[in-house]
């Protein structure tokens, strides 16, 4: 029974801390009504207009704050010892009422119990109680008295006992709960009355407190401030003085005042002196902008002529290192930057080949001497030889010390290449002037050698011994023509009869000829582009170049290799080849496999006589007719080779504007003809005169000579009749052969004229090609040609 009652002692005891929480929250939720926060955000809103305002609502804040916390406290301890003592009471209830009323319910006596239990409830603070029977019968005792509330109360529970022959048995629980709102009622009016009575006492004191700092100090420093606002370095003031009664000690104020006093005196004085300092650093300023505006300008005038001129410049420290190269260099295909760090014998490609001139200038450099002028050769970024030419002058400094050089650079490479096009044009010119000359005599003597072998040939057919010598003296002659032509086609005075040619067709015509020249071990590849443009060529040239460029590939294959030719279509925009204008061309392609062409010699290679076969191996002049053909055709000749890998040779040919049917080669040779027209035969060597005269008569033809323009148009005048003129075109006595056509067309416009020469000017070829209606019989020429060229021309195919 003691167990059972401490345990519900205990229960209701824990419950009474819950219920006290519960309405200590109920009493901070009244105080943290709505109302009072609106009033608290007003105050903090009012606080912000000045610092008494402040000032007010900080005491105010803080001793609400100490208020609350004492009136907490208070109520706090109030409310335990109330509790305390209705605890007590319940206890003595518990004490003094368990027997009497254990004995009414053992009795069964419900009208005592409930006598018993209003007696309990007159005690101050208690709300209700209930006695059950603990039983195993149906419907046990219970009775209860006053009004149960679950808000607000302490509970106890009781057990009730009744002895039975000394052993008390447990008969049922007493139940008592005693009522809080009393004490809360008692203390919510003592916390208002607090609240009340502190509440006045701080807003009486703060106000006080605000009135007095008001007059010792706001009220001042309303003053400072004004004067501070109004406060000017320009027209000072006089010294700030405060409308009060002054203490006999200075106080805080005083000290205040005095020193603010002090800092405007200091302030004065250092406004004088910075507006003193301002106008000397303006004056400064504006000498010193002046200087930087001088500096920038002549640093920009530096690099505008940097960058605008022809040159570029260039600096080196003491040790002769690039510090500085200017943009400029760029136009010239240098990497400036990459040059920086570097010396100039470094990029320099000439330094061992011309040792010397290097030593020399390097000892130039060494005394500090100034130069001019110094050239070298060098590669571009991209690797590409230049040629370079550089001026330099020592920098010294104030006390003597060697800085450096500071000098210009010229890049002389577009000089040099139109120096070198210039004497290879003089070159041309003289090997043309030179082989003109020559090929005119010398074709004249073929002319007549190569006739009067004919004629020999015919009569010795019957003796071989001496046919075969005939037959030698024959190979002999048609070699040197060869030699005169291809003479002629690299000084490009060889006249050339360009047509419409399809590219292809000659390739393949010509690789059947090919096969047996070059022999059994070099293998012939052909790659024949499908849609191959007509170019305008002529058709006999092409094939001697494509022959020139196998013969050179088969002697660069020894031991045998792999000859391709191949055919494309370009266009080209000018610069792709440097010496070949943009358009469209036809490109032949030889390409052998044999051990290439050493790089310094490549340069050399279209140079005439100039081979590397060895004496008696060839005369040097195949390449040179191939470029001399190609420029002459309008197009270009390009080599790629590189030693131990072969060689490329790209030949570029006009592309044909013309629709028509592109031909293959020139029409074949036709059988000897005969005729019975007058030719009037005009040629100033008595030995070809006399060559041509028999020949022309053992083919029917009557002839008329003249030596000279003058004695033909005196047969002219005199009515000399005649079908054809046949002259030769360079005559002695100040007429040429063109100019003597022109004076017999004007008498005779009916008369045919047939060209014939061994080397022509620019009588009747322009720009490498026969003018157009130009019939030309070239020389050395067989009968076979003399007679074929003949019926053509009176035929109508070689009108004037």
């Amino acid at each position: 029974m003691g167990n059972a009652g401490d345990e519900s002692r205990d229960r209701s005891r824990a419950a009474a801390p819950a219920a006290t929480k519960q309405d200590l929250s109920g009493i901070e939720a009244a105080f943290t009504s709505p109302m009072l926060t609106t009033l608290l955000s007003r105050t903090f809103n009012w606080s912000r207009s000045g610092i008494g305002p402040r000032l007010l609502a900080a005491v105010l804040l803080f001793s609400s704050l100490v208020t609350l916390t004492l009136t907490a406290l208070q109520l706090y301890l109030d409310y335990d010892r109330e509790v305390g003592l209705i605890e007590t009471r319940l206890e003595e209830v518990g004490r003094t009422t368990t027997g009497s009323l254990g004995e009414s319910l053992w009795s069964l006596d419900q009208n005592q119990l409930k006598l018993q239990l209003e007696g309990i409830l007159r005690l101050p603070g208690l709300r209700a109680a209930e006695v059950r029977e603990i039983a195993d019968r149906p419907n046990p005792v219970s009775v209860a008295v006053g009004e149960r509330d679950r808000r607000s109360v302490v509970t106890r529970d009781y057990p009730l006992t009744y002895s039975i022959q000394g052993t008390a048995r447990p008969i049922g629980v007493l139940h008592v709960e005693a009522t809080l709102n009393d004490i809360y009622q008692q203390l919510l009016n003592r916390a208002l009355v607090i609240l009340a009575s502190q509440a006045a006492k701080t807003f009486l004191v703060s106000l006080f407190i605000i009135y007095m700092f008001h007059i010792l100090v706001t009220r001042h420093l309303v003053a400072i401030a004004e004067f501070v606002g109004k406060y000017s370095l320009a027209r000072p003031p006089p010294p700030l003085h405060l409308d009060r009664r002054p203490p006999s000690d200075p106080d805080e104020l005083d000290k205040v005042i005095d020193a603010f006093n002090t800092m405007c005196t200091n302030l004065e004085r250092a406004y004088d002196e910075l507006r003193e300092a301002n106008a000397n650093l303006d004056r400064d300023l504006k000498i010193r902008r002046r200087a930087e505006e001088d500096a920038r300008a002549s640093e920009q005038r530096f690099r505008d002529y940097a960058e605008t001129a022809s040159d570029w410049f260039w600096e080196t420290g003491p040790d002769h290192v690039f510090t500085y190269i200017s943009e400029r260099a760029r136009a010239f295909g240098m990497d400036h930057k990459a040059l920086i760090g570097k010396r100039r014998p470094d990029a320099a490609f000439d330094q061992n080949a011309e040792a010397q001139k290097w030593r020399d200038h390097m000892a130039t450099l060494d005394r500090h001497e100034p130069f001019r002028k110094f050239e070298y050769r060098g590669r571009d970024a991209a690797g590409q030889l230049r040629y370079f030419s550089v001026n330099g002058q020592p920098v010294f400094g104030d006390d003597g010390r060697f800085l450096g050089y500071r000098g210009s650079a010229t890049d002389l490479t577009a000089q040099r290449e139109t120096e070198e096009r210039l004497r290879q044009s003089q070159k041309m010119d003289a090997i043309g002037q030179l082989t003109g000359g020559v090929a005119h005599d010398f074709n004249n003597v073929l002319t007549v050698i190569t006739g009067t072998i004919e004629i020999i040939q015919e009569g010795l057919a019957d003796k071989p011994e001496l046919a075969s010598i005939a037959g030698l003296i024959d190979d002999a002659a048609s070699r040197g023509a060869e030699i005169t032509s291809q003479l002629l086609t690299f000084a490009r005075r060889q006249p050339l009869e360009p047509r419409e040619i399809d590219v292809n067709a000659l390739v393949a015509e010509t690789v059947k000829l090919l096969r047996p020249i070059l022999g059994e071990h070099v293998e012939i590849v052909l790659r024949l582009v499908d849609d191959a443009w007509p170019a305008m060529a002529d058709p006999s040239q092409l094939s001697s170049a494509v022959v020139n460029l196998a013969v050179n590939a088969r002697d660069a294959m020894p031991e045998g290799g792999r000859l391709t030719l191949e055919t494309a279509n370009r266009e080209l925009d000018g610069a792709d080849i440097g010496d070949c204008e943009g358009g469209y061309y036809v490109m032949v392609v030889v390409t052998d496999t044999g051990h290439g062409i050493p790089a310094e010699i490549r340069d050399r290679v279209f140079e005439p006589f100039f081979t590397t076969r060895g004496v008696g191996r060839g005369t040097g002049l195949g390449l040179s007719m191939v470029y001399g053909f190609a420029k002459q055709s309008g197009g270009t000749v390009v080599i790629d080779s590189e030693e131990g890998r072969g060689t490329v040779v790209s030949l570029f040919l006009p592309r044909s504007a013309g629709d028509a049917a592109a031909a293959t080669g020139p029409a074949p040779g036709a059988a000897l003809t005969r005729g019975q027209e007058t030719i009037l035969v005009v040629e100033d060597d008595p030995l070809v005169q006399g060559y041509v005269i028999a020949q022309l008569g053992s083919l029917g033809y009557r002839t008329l000579t003249a030596s000279d323009g003058a004695s033909a148009l005196a047969l002219v005048h005199r009515g000399a009749s005649f079908d054809l003129l046949f002259t030769d075109i360079i005559m002695p006595g100040g007429m040429n052969g063109r100019e003597l056509a022109e004076a017999v067309l004007r008498r005779r416009p009916d008369v045919r004229v047939l060209y014939t020469s061994g080397y022509t000017d620019n009588t009747i070829v322009h720009e490498g090609q026969l003018d157009p209606g130009v019939a030309l019989l070239r020389k050395p020429y067989r009968k076979a040609d003399l007679s074929r060229k003949i019926r053509q021309v009176l035929g109508g195919e070689g009108e004037l």
